[in-house]
């Protein structure tokens, strides 16, 4: 009995001709670990930007942090897309988790010695676990089959909810906890990223197997030689065509927006809240409601794109989009009803684009090089993560954050066009 990739492969066989049962057990335990990962990112999300605030006293630079970890996801991307192509979704997930981890540790050591640019640092490697958290959404759907596979993305998305949900609100007591350690106050929600990553980490390192990627693999080279009958095989494209060129920039596309969007405006949310008045609790209750509205849709969201297709998906995401950026710019400063509305806006329009815009990209690439493409794909997420999230800080001390939200409501407008030349094309 041995721990090779190869041997994972073999290993796997003998569930060959029940994937279907192989994809039931692996929901499972990518479920239990994204409630993990989730409760992970949502903390250093809530803090980071008030964090580098605090730190650095300037509020241009308050999107620094969410900039940097997006940053670092991209990297994370490239490298878990990569494991995963070689070695299997396991190995990959988990290193991916294990640097998220390492990173929330950096954080807090730079909070303790008041170091900008161990925090920065830190801050880079912790975007590991947000690379990592959605790259496990491709894992969900490595076995399921055509028609099915937005509801499994779905499945792995919701499950981050409860951690998302849980992470924020526990702001002020693990700040609490913190300064009774000697740590500063806002540095207190990385110890639970730390906590959380790392245990989502060592599930996946334990209980992932078969590993979903190297049997959808292995499956589909058994239905291609005909040595095993596979009824519920996943089906994929044999090879990269010119319409499936197509659809992968317009999956890319669809995922880069709503991202840059969705940072965007949930980057500069705490601080403007901060600057009204509010406190930690207020703002880590309108971020828990954004996170939870980012994922609790996510099974609704799958069937809808399963049964009505991506495209008209994508394009209502460009419209909730722009509805959230209205209602945040009009909202009035120390409304928190209103700014929270606008934050499940921004979460329930990037839900609808992560999810039509996964279906997208896994229906079109062939699965012999599907987990590298992702990865690539993700990359670009990142960027336009770490782009809204730099640009955030530096518009609201330039204009305001009634403008970034009115900015980033025009700017999902562009989805509505790109999803008519698609299926104009098609």
């Amino acid at each position: 009995m041995t721990s090779t990739a190869p041997t994972e492969t073999t290993a796997a066989i003998p569930d060959i001709s029940d994937p279907a049962h192989a994809q039931r057990r692996i929901l499972r335990v990518l479920v239990a670990s994204q409630v993990l990962s989730g409760a992970g990112l949502a903390a250093g999300v809530t803090v980071g930007a008030l964090l580098a605030q605090d730190m650095l006293g300037s509020t241009s630079l308050a999107g620094l942090p969410s900039a940097l970890f997006t940053a670092g996801s991209a990297l994370a991307a490239v490298a878990v897309g990569r494991i995963s192509q070689a070695r299997g979704r396991r190995p990959g997930l988990a290193v991916g988790y294990l640097a998220g981890a390492i990173g929330s540790a950096g954080v807090l050591v730079a909070a303790v010695l008041d170091n900008p640019v161990l925090l920065f640092t830190a801050l880079f490697v912790y975007g590991s676990g947000s690379a990592t958290n959605l790259q496990a959404r491709y894992a969900g759907a490595d076995l399921a089959r055509p028609g099915h596979r937005a509801r499994a993305v779905s499945t792995v998305l919701v499950a981050t909810t409860l951690g998302g949900v849980a992470g924020p609100n526990l702001a002020a007591p693990t700040g609490s906890f913190a300064e009774h350690l000697g740590i500063p106050y806002l540095a207190g929600p990385f110890i639970l990223s730390g906590a959380a990553y790392a245990l989502a980490a060592l599930v996946l390192a334990r209980w992932l197997r078969p590993d979903p990627y190297l049997l959808a693999r292995t499956v589909a080279e058994a239905k291609e030689s005909g040595t095993a009958n596979v009824p519920s095989a996943p089906d994929a494209p044999d090879a990269v065509t010119e319409e499936n060129r197509g659809g992968v920039v317009l999956g890319a596309l669809v995922m880069v927006l709503t991202q840059l969007v969705m940072v965007a405006i949930m980057t500069m949310t705490p601080v403007h809240m901060h600057d009204h008045g509010h406190g930690t609790a207020a703002s880590g209750l309108v971020i828990a409601i954004h996170i939870g509205a980012m994922y609790l849709p996510s099974p609704l969201t799958g069937r809808l794109v399963d049964r009505y297709g991506s495209a008209k998906i994508a394009a209502a995401s460009g419209s909730t989009l722009l509805a959230s950026g209205l209602l945040a710019a009009a909202a009035p400063g120390d409304s928190v009803a209103l700014l929270a509305l606008a934050l499940a806006l921004l979460g329930i329009g990037w839900n609808f684009g992560l999810v039509s815009g996964t279906a997208i990209i896994t229906d079109v690439v062939p699965l012999a090089t599907r987990a590298k493409t992702q990865g690539l794909v993700d990359v670009s997420i990142a960027i336009a993560g770490a782009t809204g999230g730099m640009a955030s800080g530096i518009m609201v001390a330039a204009a305001s954050y009634p403008a970034l939200a009115l900015t980033g409501g025009i700017l999902s407008l562009v989805l509505l066009p790109a999803v008519a030349a698609s299926a104009c094309r098609r």
